[in-house]
């Protein structure tokens, strides 16, 4: 039985995967948006160790993303890295139920973080591997789409289970386990790695001369860009500050996951279309007008369109970025490459989150957003003349 237009080129491996991230997000997105709350409320962590936890949080992540890339390349094989990456967040999650205090949040978000590091950079050179180069967009789209809504469904979970457990966020952890180990179970019943043709015997090293022209355009493209773009942790406690419950600011977060998710696999198809810069160009200058609407015109009716259109950026750029970069190395330094990319950015990410948590604390709290803001519009427009 053929597969109707849309899903042509979605085989048996992309699908594994994408349930797998479904899952996943149900789980992580359960918790990211009370995460905050609970660091702040409940524990009384300020502001500046939420930027901490999460800087640190995906920094490190992002730093095992390159050796995890890298090692991937050089034994040919991603499975491993997969299915172990999966465990070790699900064990992060289960790890947040016996946090009670901050240092045991940041160990546990770092563990959680640290399996993701493991996991992401040969997940998604399996994914390009796995995909026709006429499809990789459509293949990176459908991933993204699933994922996210996995990150639709588990806020809406989150709620309700607010609703039941009358407001216990601990319970929640807990409950938050089950979906993340169900993502494990997925990998090791249904994926079945193929060989990959040929080996690497190319020593481990993340120098940039061995990488074409436009990986490191854009590689540098994307640094100026993650050097503004903190943790969405700061548009929820926004939303809050402005007056938003914790209930609404949730809901509100379920609007930008479902747009994310429902443009996700659109954008990919687009991009293997066009030129993918294009896209992410769009994307960027999306986050710019969102953020300096977080900044200067954020009120409790506006919150939610903001986080709605929010999710177009992202459905513009995440998986589209990864597929723009599978199309500019050779496949038996795809992982590393894509290791790389994560590594650059995250590491980043630590220095906007953490920059985001001193203006809010120091400036105001519309300071980080304008700081953003300007960054993600250089980088938009210099996508269009160094790309």
């Amino acid at each position: 039985m053929k597969k109707p237009g849309i899903f042509k080129g979605l085989n048996k491996n992309i699908i594994v995967l994408s349930v797998t991230s479904f899952f996943t997000d149900i789980s992580s997105e359960m918790l990211y948006p009370i995460i905050p709350i609970f660091l702040t409320s409940v524990l009384g962590a300020p502001m500046s160790i939420l930027g901490l936890i999460e800087g640190v949080a995906e920094s490190t992540a992002s730093v095992l993303k390159a050796f995890s890339g890298r090692f991937s390349d050089l034994i040919r094989k991603r499975q491993p890295f997969i299915t172990l990456g999966y465990f070790l967040s699900a064990m992060g999650k289960l790890m947040l139920f016996f946090a009670y205090a901050w240092p045991a949040v940041l160990l546990a978000r770092f563990i959680d973080r640290f399996g993701k590091g493991v996991r992401a950079s040969p997940r998604d050179a399996m994914l390009a591997d796995s995909a026709d180069i006429k499809y990789r967009g459509k293949a990176f789209g459908f991933h993204r789409a699933m994922d996210t809504l996995g990150a639709c469904l588990g806020p809406l979970l989150a709620v309700y289970l607010l609703m039941v457990l009358k407001g216990n966020l601990r319970h929640v952890f807990l409950i938050a386990f089950i979906p993340a180990i169900l993502s494990v179970a997925t990998l090791v019943l249904f994926l079945k790695e193929k060989p990959l043709i040929s080996r690497s015997s190319a020593p481990i090293r993340f120098n940039l001369k061995y990488f074409s022209t436009p990986f490191k355009r854009f590689l540098f493209i994307s640094s100026i860009f993650a050097m503004g773009n903190s943790s969405d942790a700061f548009l929820i406690m926004r939303s809050k500050s402005i007056g938003l419950s914790v209930t609404f600011v949730i809901l509100a977060y379920v609007a930008y996951n479902i747009s994310y998710s429902a443009l996700s696999f659109p954008f990919g198809i687009l991009s293997d279309k066009i030129n993918r810069k294009w896209v992410i160009i769009g994307g960027y200058t999306v986050f710019a007008l969102v953020y300096l609407s977080f900044a200067l015109f954020a009120t409790p009716a506006t919150i939610w369109v903001l986080f709605f259109v929010y999710g177009f950026y992202m459905a513009m750029t995440d998986g589209v970025s990864k597929a723009f970069i599978s199309d500019m190395v050779a496949s038996d330094s795809r992982a590393t490459a894509i290791g790389l990319y994560y590594c650059v950015t995250g590491l980043l990410a630590l220095f906007a989150s953490v920059i985001a948590g001193l203006l809010w604390t120091y400036v105001a709290p519309s300071a980080p957003f304008i700081y953003a803001a300007i960054l993600a519009l250089i980088s938009a427009i210099l996508c269009v003349f160094l790309l």
